[in-house]
């Protein structure tokens, strides 16, 4: 049988009117009204915020509006605020983990909270508002945009990625969020897979293989011979080519070639020849990453 309009209409009234006795009977609380008379500013950049719309959709929750963050604030209210005030503050002075504990009050069963607690930023005594702004903010509350945001803490990553090879940090087409889960994770460096080299196959597939021939430091890890955040040389390399690949390949005078780049014949001075010059090694061998051509050239990695 459909209800008639009038009374859903009465019954929502009678369980918001209920709310106000409630809570008007719990000295506890100022009231958002009196929070508002002595932090207008605070107040309008908190009724523009996320958290204002979901208390206002959840209804008579609404009621407690700034005190569900900060506690009640009835004792703050009559000592006319200041300090030693019983209320949860989220200054750069209070601890981390009250401030972090209100927050997960809420968001604690959000899914990408769930290693929160493993986290290195927890263990290093960061907190939610040191990255998220509760009252107003950017996308998801963020005080920056990425990189800027991560960078107040990385500064060594900064310097990394302002070099001539770099990932496009700076140019904005891959954020730091989508290599590290800034809220915890079993992966090393809080990394977004179970390894190094999984994490650079989501966008290097074509690194993968399977191949015929591998290359065993590349199968072992990417960091071997790349740097994950910039570098000065070509590729992200650890260190220009030869020199990159003589401190795994020291080879005999006996073979084909000389792998030692400093002599007579191969010096930088005078005649220079193909093993130092432009890609140095990978001018002849090509397939670095694996390799799957016949027996004599694919052992090689030539193309």
């Amino acid at each position: 049988m459909k209800r008639p309009a009038y009374l859903i209409t009465l019954v929502a009234f009678c369980i918001i009117f209920s709310a106000l006795i409630s809570y008007s009977a719990d000295n506890q609380y100022a009231g958002v009204q009196t929070c508002r008379g002595c932090h207008e500013q605070e107040y309008d950049s908190y009724s523009k915020s996320v958290h204002a719309k979901k208390a206002i959709a959840s209804g008579p929750a609404n009621l407690q509006a700034c005190e569900s963050c900060h506690g009640p604030g009835s004792g703050h209210a009559e000592k006319g605020g200041g300090r030693g005030v019983a209320i949860t503050g989220f200054g750069s002075k209070a601890d981390a983990a009250v401030k972090t504990g209100v927050c997960l009050s809420c968001h604690e069963q959000t899914t990408h909270l769930a290693f929160w607690s493993i986290g290195r930023h927890k263990s290093a005594g960061i907190s939610c508002d040191m990255c998220h702004s509760m009252h107003r903010g950017m996308e998801k509350g963020l005080k920056k945009r990425q990189p800027d945001l991560c960078f107040d803490c990385h500064k060594d990553i900064r310097i990394q990625s302002n070099k001539q090879s770099h990932h496009p940090l700076r140019e904005g087409r891959i954020g730091c969020s989508d290599c590290h889960n800034p809220h915890g994770g079993f992966g090393q460096k809080m990394i977004r897979a179970d390894s190094v080299n999984e994490l650079c196959y989501k966008c290097h597939a074509d690194k993968r293989g399977p191949f015929r021939f591998e290359h065993s430091p590349v199968v072992e890890n990417c960091l071997n011979c790349h740097e994950a955040h910039g570098s000065n040389h070509n590729k992200l390399l650890v260190r220009k080519t030869p020199q990159l690949c003589q401190s795994c390949h020291q080879t005999s005078l006996a073979l084909t070639h000389t792998n030692v780049p400093y002599t007579g014949r191969d010096g930088f001075a005078g005649n220079a020849s193909g093993f130092l010059v432009s890609r140095a090694c990978v001018n002849c061998h090509t397939n670095i990453h694996g390799s799957n051509g016949p027996a004599s050239d694919g052992r090689r990695f030539f193309r």
